[in-house]
């Protein structure tokens, strides 16, 4: 189990690289095109964008995921809305191109059942091709048995230890 996990820091240090070498081409790129104003005006509109998205779209998801729970119900889909618009949100904020794609994505509500239903699959064949779920439950599934014996009915209260005599004998 340790083993598989030492993969996962190494790779994402590696996507964070590349996203940021995307990033920097495609501004370069688009820099040389509009120009340098155009596209740091871009980015600051995307970032305002952003912010009022987040805002907007935070405060539904929230209220939505507080719903679910006050009625009982396992809030599975309002957890996975809240946590797309929040990393949405963040990557609308971060300057760069390719990050404000995903982040609308992320966002917009036509368009964040299909990321969530993507990001869920994705998720659960990584799971299940890690063994993690097996893991988990194996981690509990331990094959030792524990003998008891069931009692219906309040448990007896505890008897007090027996008070010792003054002469240094046990009464009881």
């Amino acid at each position: 189990m340790i083993a598989t996990k030492r993969w996962v820091l190494p790779v994402l240090v590696i996507g964070f690289i590349a996203v940021s070498i995307v990033e920097v081409w495609l501004l370069t790129l688009v820099g040389t095109r509009i120009g340098i104003g155009w596209t740091v005006a871009i980015l600051i509109a995307e970032a305002l964008l952003g912010s009022w998205l987040l805002q907007r779209e935070g405060r539904k998801a929230w209220a939505a995921l507080w719903d679910a729970l006050s009625l009982g119900r396992i809030p599975s889909g309002q957890l996975a809305d809240a946590a797309l618009v929040l990393v949405g949100g963040i990557l609308l904020i971060l300057p760069g191109f390719v990050t404000d794609v995903f982040g609308l994505i992320f966002l917009i509500p036509a368009t964040r059942p299909y990321a969530r239903r993507v990001l869920g699959c994705l998720l659960a064949r990584q799971s299940a091709k890690s063994g993690s779920l097996g893991a988990a439950n194996s981690a509990f599934n331990t094959g030792t048995v524990i003998s008891g014996e069931t009692v219906d009915g309040p448990a007896p209260s505890p008897q007090p230890p027996a008070s010792p005599d003054p002469r240094g004998e046990l009464l009881g």
